[in-house]
């Protein structure tokens, strides 16, 4: 256990403030201690901890407790309420079982009580929000249920099965809308209610299954992120079903985090990769593929058009689209790549031809910066107040980072440092 303590440099990259070893197995989840020097831990050593910095910088464990489970159980992403007052008071774990656990931990940090147990699931817990004004414990699990269960009773209110098992979860405690993502890459929106709820409406567009989600309740902003690499923000509150696509990283998204003072968006993959959006931009939303018998730029036909390629004795070609207006073309039309960053695109991807051209060399500027975490990132969390940052993986590694030279203001103020 170590912590490596660094003075803050005038630079625009994250600044590595303590790095917390000694679990013996993968971290999956971390969260930072408003107003403390402090960090609670869940690892699949099946141990939740406690680290809080002492005076010679180095973080140790002032709570060590250890998940009674005779099976392979292990805590994930222990989740605390925002509120200071209620993250003193409760702790709430999840393991691979199908219940949740409600803990107390003491003001000072030294020790932690079981409260109650919620037998919420019958698979797996993938996911676990508080709910402070309904009293409710939310949550989802590989046996394709989103449940709702009252903290003062321990009783089940509610229970909605999915068609796919739910991976992560968001909800709005102004309107009691609940955000699920699942492995088929699809967003179920509901309302709850106290023992019923009803779907609102389902959001398609991941590829992949979707591993984290960000709820803005200001803006009415959801960021998805999933293993197709990309982020979308769904413009909820517009009610015009916009979306932007995001594509910067090379592996799983796997943690989200929207900064609303400087409109930014924070997003770590599986890869170490660490990307800092910037979403104070007019950018242009991802046109919908359009599908053709033959390209749309020079008329050949595609392979499956048979009477085409009969009529004009020519050979069939692969189908492509250009990522800039959606048009089905062939590998010929669209031989050429550029990175389009106004549309999310920060990598290089297939143009046509003719939108290639139209692409001046200032839209090629990025509007976002990518940074190396420098080990596999399985979860990340922010204190935004403080504008820290902790991020945890399957190297067993826990750091601390410093992003305000990232965003490049005092988040608690608003005002530059400078």
């Amino acid at each position: 256990m170590a912590a490596e303590i660094h003075s803050r440099p005038q630079s625009s990259r994250p600044v590595l403030l303590s790095k917390i070893e000694g679990h013996q197995d993968a971290v999956t989840a971390a969260l930072l201690i408003p107003k403390e020097d402090g960090v609670i831990t869940a690892s699949e050593d099946r141990t939740i901890r406690v680290w809080l910095k002492r005076d010679s910088g180095q973080y140790w464990p002032s709570i060590y407790h250890t998940m009674a489970c005779k099976s392979q159980t292990f805590p994930l992403k222990g989740l605390v309420s925002d509120a200071f007052d209620d993250l003193i008071s409760k702790c709430w774990a999840k393991n691979c079982c199908w219940i949740s656990e409600e803990f107390h931990v003491s003001e000072d940090f030294n020790k932690m009580n079981f409260i109650k147990t919620y037998p919420a699931h019958q698979n797996r817990v993938s996911a676990i929000l508080f709910s402070p004004a309904a009293e409710w414990v939310i949550s989802t699990g590989h046996d394709k249920c989103v449940s709702w269960m009252c903290t003062r009773s321990g009783n089940m209110l509610g229970r909605h099965c999915l068609a796919s098992w739910a991976s992560c979860l968001q909800y709005d405690m102004d309107t009691q809308h609940a955000f699920v993502g699942d492995y088929s890459g699809q967003i179920t929106l509901l309302k709850l209610e106290q023992n019923t709820c009803s779907v609102i409406t389902t959001l398609k567009g991941h590829e992949g299954g979707i591993a984290c989600l960000w709820w803005d309740p200001i803006q009415r902003l959801l960021f998805s992120g999933a293993s197709d690499n990309s982020i979308i923000m769904w413009d909820i509150g517009g009610r015009k079903g916009r979306t932007l696509l995001l594509q910067g990283h090379h592996d799983r998204v796997q943690s989200l985090c929207y900064l609303q003072l400087t409109r930014q968006l924070v997003s770590c993959s599986s890869d170490g990769g660490i990307a800092v959006w910037n979403m104070d931009v007019s950018r242009e939303e991802a046109p919908q593929w359009l599908e053709s018998d033959s390209c749309q730029k020079c008329e050949q036909p595609f392979f499956w058009n048979i009477k085409q390629m009969w009529d004009t004795k020519t050979l069939g070609l692969r189908q492509h689209h250009c990522r800039k207006c959606g048009q089905a073309v062939c590998g010929k039309c669209s031989s050429k790549r550029s990175s389009y960053p106004v549309m999310g695109f920060e990598f290089q991807v297939r143009v046509c031809d003719s939108c290639y051209d139209s692409i001046k060399d200032e839209d090629r500027t990025s509007l976002a910066t990518f940074h190396e975490g420098k080990h596999n990132i399985s979860h990340m969390s922010m204190d935004i107040a403080r504008g820290l940052m902790v991020t945890c993986g399957t190297d067993r590694v826990v750091k601390i980072w410093d992003m305000t030279p990232v965003v490049g203001c005092s988040l608690a103020t608003g005002f530059s440092p400078h």
